[in-house]
């Protein structure tokens, strides 16, 4: 008999439980050797996956970074004692230069108006400003003693004259050096605006004079020195407008579009401000270091997306 003539053989029959011995031998011989080439093709396209995929890895972890930076310094400033000079200096340097580190590390665009905002030197100190909340109760108080109705309002209508007069006198005596009103660097809360326009300008006044540092104002509202957009964004707050610190190209896209009666703000990815009840708080074009940011002129406003908050 051949080698190519297969004999059919049984399933009992001796030949047979030859044969099918032979057959599992082969299979089983035939699978050993197959098992090292499958585990060197898995370990090769492991390998492969980690190379490709290494950059996508790194790149969260240095978001993390910064994230875990910015939340460092947030805790900084809530466990701090602002009423210790040694401390207001390390929350000055620390917290907003953090701030400012992660901001920049997202992408955002520093103030291009920087300079023209003094910014403050590493020697400059100020006091901790209080929460935008109380802030915003030194306001005018709303309606009059129901004992006496008409006295009330005849010293609304003195008040408003007064306001009004005091406006057109901060109007016309800018500190030298800059655009910023003179006095101490408020100005007074008209009665006849209502009481969230009465908040933003009491809270405005708060931080009025404070220094400005970029990065001031967003690891917390509680702060020694305040940029553009933490500036805005504390006045805000003082209102109930704003429930945590915004950079100016977050403000693009605040309230609503277009000018406010009373409030309006501008921003661009760089840089802020605002017009409250018709007068510029700006930190650029500021007399000095501690200058109010209530200016008395009006600014050039192209190139600004245009917000205002619906009904002011």
């Amino acid at each position: 008999m051949s080698e190519q003539t297969r004999v059919p053989a049984s399933p009992g029959s001796p030949v047979g439980e030859h044969q099918s011995v032979l057959e599992l031998a082969h299979r089983r011989r035939n699978g050993l050797y197959l098992l090292p080439v499958l585990a060197l093709a898995v370990a090769a396209t492991a390998l492969i996956g980690s190379l490709a995929g290494g950059g996508s890895r790194r790149a969260p972890a240095a978001g993390a970074a910064a994230r875990a930076g910015a939340a460092g310094a947030r805790t900084k400033v809530a466990t701090a004692d602002v009423r210790s000079p040694t401390t207001r200096a390390v929350v000055h340097e620390g917290t907003t230069a953090a701030v400012g580190g992660a901001r920049a590390a997202a992408g955002e665009v520093r103030d291009p108006q920087e300079a023209a905002s003094h910014p403050a030197p590493a020697s400059a100190l100020h006091s901790a400003a209080a929460s935008p909340a109380k802030a915003g109760e030194a306001v005018v108080a709303a309606g009059a003693p129901s004992d006496a109705e008409v006295k009330a309002e005849l010293e609304q209508m003195e008040a408003a004259k007064r306001v009004a007069a005091q406006r057109q006198r901060l109007s016309l005596t800018p500190v030298p050096g800059g655009e910023s009103i003179g006095g101490n660097g408020t100005i007074p809360i008209p009665p006849n605006v209502p009481e969230v326009v009465q908040r933003v300008i009491a809270g405005a006044n708060e931080i009025a004079d404070f220094p400005y540092v970029y990065g001031g104002g967003h690891a917390s509202f509680i702060d020694n020195a305040y940029d553009c957009s933490g500036s805005v964004s504390y006045a805000l707050a003082a209102g109930g407008l704003l429930g945590q610190p915004e950079t100016s190209g977050e403000l693009e896209s605040w309230g609503a579009p277009g000018p406010g009666r009373y409030i309006t703000v501008l921003a661009n990815p760089g840089h802020t401000y605002m017009y409250v009840d018709g007068v510029l708080y700006d930190t650029a074009g500021r007399s000095a270091v501690y200058a109010s940011r209530w200016q008395v002129q009006p600014t050039d406003n192209s190139g600004y997306v245009v917000r205002h908050w619906p009904g002011l």
